[in-house]
């Protein structure tokens, strides 16, 4: 706790527990900055906060409430300097990694934390929550708000971890979040269309996942999918760009799929790596391949990369496969984009019957769903349409925005664990279910709440009986 006259300029000699700007996110004796956001003033929830249990708000205009009140001129900038005052936080003591891109950010920053780890102690902030070494916590967005990160920060120094890889959203980016984090190496995995309810036009998202460059060191690396429509145009002062085209400043070639192992080589800087990797399917070369050339700018060897890859903890809900002693394939995974669920497809042996459990969510662009609904109705063998975060739609007008006027045969079955259930029901031995959408969120967006669900509780229940 610290007294509010030790982070802002005032008389009050009252003690303060936390900081935030989200009125949800108060508890007691918490200060509310009310700051104004991209799409939300946040002034207009400060008797929300008060509820909740703040004891001192700062905010830009007067109102007449029941608890001290700071009016301040700048207070979206003014939010940062009283984060790092309060958790007494300063940037300069950490080195930051940033990755951003439409699919590939949670393998990608998992593979560099646990890299990274082995040598040094370090943290993960992204969409699988927080990772401080060998302790983990929940956060509630990918990257999250500024009290929360600054939170973060301070927890990794109370655990000596002073290197932080971190996925970057767009929303983040979009909203500032992330203003003041100067990184050492950020990195794009790719852009395809998504967020568009947010961006409004793909032009507006490829702009915003551009924002990232602002945060780069004068000394800082970017490395960049160099066989990318969107990425290859992207410049830093210093940038590295790889993938399959020979023009790329990191080459991979020589790539075999195989059922358990994936290998392939990359040529970079004049030497060869033979790479042996655990990741199953071609964009985990992508994926593991950017992570490679991180590390490597982060310092690491590329000896001792070669012989660490091969030993790397598969990333949960992404192309995870269960085993629960079945007799035929479960993939648990994340992919709820056209790009990331036609790799995932495309990742699968062509021998193999194609089971489908996915849903689109509501509240999200809606343009996007008759695609995703066409791809998985042509590419498989059999879909099962469920719900996926409907927040406020209906789950059948979701499922009906994606199958649109289809004569391929699917099944409809709004309970998501009704679903899984069938597809386990109606596998064989030459049959993968893939399980898509979820990963292992832990909940599932339902009107304003987030009720407790998970796709790996379902699955290992139904196995249990």
């Amino acid at each position: 706790m610290k007294k509010i006259k030790e982070i802002i300029n005032c008389d009050y000699d009252i003690y303060i527990s936390g900081i935030t700007n989200d009125s949800r996110q108060v508890k007691k004796d918490y200060l509310f900055v009310a700051t104004k956001g991209f799409n939300v003033d946040h002034f207009n929830y400060i008797n929300d906060a008060i509820k909740n249990g703040c004891s001192v708000v700062i905010a830009d205009r007067d109102i007449d409430i029941s608890v001290p009140l700071i009016k301040v001129k700048d207070i979206n900038n003014l939010y940062y300097k009283l984060c790092e005052r309060f958790y007494n936080i300063n940037l300069n003591d950490f080195s930051f990694i940033g990755i951003t891109g439409t699919d590939g950010k949670t393998t990608t920053a998992t593979i560099v934390k646990q890299l990274l780890n082995n040598i040094n102690k370090t943290a993960y902030i992204g969409t699988n929550g927080v990772e401080i070494g060998d302790k983990s916590l929940d956060i509630n967005n990918t990257t999250p708000c500024i009290s929360e990160l600054y939170n973060v920060l301070e927890k990794s120094r109370e655990e000596k971890c002073s290197d932080i890889v971190m996925e970057v959203s767009s929303e983040a980016l979009l909203h500032d979040r992330i203003k003041n984090i100067k990184y050492d190496i950020v990195a794009f995995t790719n852009i395809t269309e998504d967020h568009l309810n947010v961006h409004k036009t793909l032009k507006n998202y490829v702009n915003c996942k551009k924002k990232l460059l602002n945060n780069l060191k004068d000394c800082g690396v970017a490395i960049v999918n160099g066989d990318d429509k969107y990425c290859k145009k992207i410049e830093a002062n210093t940038t590295v760009k790889f993938g399959f085209d020979s023009n790329n400043d990191c080459v991979i070639n020589n790539v075999e799929l195989l059922e358990n192992m994936t290998k392939f080589t990359i040529k970079y800087l004049g030497n060869s790596y033979d790479i042996k990797s655990p990741f199953l399917g071609l964009y985990n070369v992508y994926n593991l391949t950017m992570a490679f050339l991180i590390c490597i700018h982060f310092g690491l060897s590329a000896e001792y990369l070669v012989d660490t890859i091969p030993n790397l903890k598969v990333v949960k809900g992404r192309r995870e496969k269960l085993d629960f002693g079945q007799n035929f394939e479960i993939i648990l995974d994340y992919a709820h984009t056209l790009n990331g669920i036609i790799n995932i497809i495309e990742s699968i042996d062509k021998n193999r019957k194609i089971i489908v459990v996915t849903g689109c969510a509501g509240g999200r662009e809606k343009s996007k769903r008759k695609k995703i609904g066409k791809y998985i109705l042509e590419h498989v063998n059999q879909a099962i349409f469920t719900m996926d975060d409907p927040r406020y739609e209906d789950v059948n007008d979701i499922i009906d925005d994606m199958v649109g006027n289809s004569n391929i045969q699917y099944l409809r079955i709004i309970d998501r664990k009704e679903a899984i259930y069938k597809s386990f029901e109606l596998a064989d031995c030459d049959t993968t279910v893939l399980i898509l959408g979820k990963g292992r969120d832990n909940y599932m967006a339902i009107e304003d709440k987030k009720v407790s669900y998970c796709d790996y509780d379902v699955i290992s229940k139904y196995f249990d009986k």
